[in-house]
């Protein structure tokens, strides 16, 4: 029941990233064959928008998420602002047509879930993508920045993850399991070295698991599954055996050493603080000059790659790396 991955903790779980172009190009296949298909097996429209409570999150929230993004409506009846912004959200979601599903969650009634995701005040809307919560939006939005969002959300989950969400059928009956247009692993030549990378990882062998990728970046420079792959192994091998209380205490007492900065950047990361590190980073640009700033930029790039270009955060901070760099 308890949410997996979040904030970005799961930007480090190589696992749920997968060939993210190949991916999308056999998820949409997949959809287009169902759609050839008449839909048969296809999710009800009615199945767009669902209520979900503590005991159903794992099933309806986390595992579903692995098919389909899933946006969380966290409401209550007492709410005068929810009463506006989710009628949008489930038009939305029947308008998307199983580009994402609509969870609707009252706060009142589950407030172990609202206490995990930190949820300070209503409505707000969260995202979970292959098991990974992201923040979408608190309080009041326009309808314009509500589609905006889920756009962004939308294609974030196609090119990262190929999911392109569930067939809709309009004559399933409610209540149907969906039938998802599931992303399906890459068949190529490096199968066998990228699948040694993961088991590696699962099992703890963290030079293992570079040297892999590695291995397929030697024959294949431009393999964008073990470009990912490497760079989030070789951050968490970087922060393997660390002191974190030792780590943050030398970055207090030396805000202008770079490596000090970098060590607290990564270990910022990999326990999901995303903007912490981006920030510390960037003011350790604006403190620094000659190599020890190169090195701090050319970490701060490495970063952006582990949480992807398509991150808005990684173009907030790229404007703010400019900003300090020029």
């Amino acid at each position: 029941m308890q949410p997996r991955n979040m904030s970005m903790s799961g930007v480090v779980d190589l696992a749920a990233v997968k060939a993210a172009q190949e991916a999308k190009s056999k998820a949409e296949q997949a959809r287009a064959e169902a759609a050839r298909q008449g839909g048969g097996g296809g999710v009800s429209p009615a199945d767009l928008v669902i209520d979900v409570d503590e005991a159903g999150f794992e099933l309806d929230v986390l595992q579903r998420s692995t098919e389909v993004p899933v946006v969380i409506d966290f409401w209550a009846e007492w709410c005068e602002p929810c009463k506006q912004l989710s009628p949008v959200l489930e038009r939305l979601a029947v308008e998307y047509n199983g580009r994402f599903v609509l969870a609707k969650i009252d706060v009142d009634a589950n407030q172990m879930l609202m206490q995990q995701f930190g949820i300070q005040g209503i409505p707000a809307v969260f995202a979970v993508v292959a098991g990974q919560a992201l923040p979408l939006f608190q309080g009041a939005a326009g309808e314009q920045q509500i589609r905006q969002t889920l756009d962004q959300l939308v294609q974030v989950a196609e090119q990262r993850f190929g999911l392109t969400g569930l067939v809709v059928d309009a004559d399933a009956a409610p209540g149907d399991r969906p039938v998802a247009a599931a992303p399906q692993d890459p068949v190529g030549p490096y199968d066998a070295l990228l699948e040694a990378a993961v088991q590696a990882l699962d099992a703890g062998d963290l030079g293992g698991a570079v040297q892999a990728y590695r291995n397929v970046l030697s024959d294949d420079p431009g393999n964008t599954e073990a470009k990912l792959g490497l760079v989030q192994a070789e951050l968490l091998q970087r922060v393997q055996g660390v002191d974190p209380q030792q780590v943050r205490k030398d970055a207090a007492e030396k805000p202008k050493d770079p490596t000090a900065q970098i060590v607290a950047a990564d270990l910022d990361l990999v326990g999901g603080h995303v903007e912490d590190a981006f920030g510390r980073l960037i003011e350790t640009v604006g403190r620094t000059a000659g190599d020890d700033r190169d090195a701090v930029r050319l970490r701060l790039l490495e970063l952006f790659e582990v949480v992807g270009a398509d991150d808005p955060r990684v173009a907030a901070a790229r404007r703010a790396l400019a900003r300090a760099l020029f």
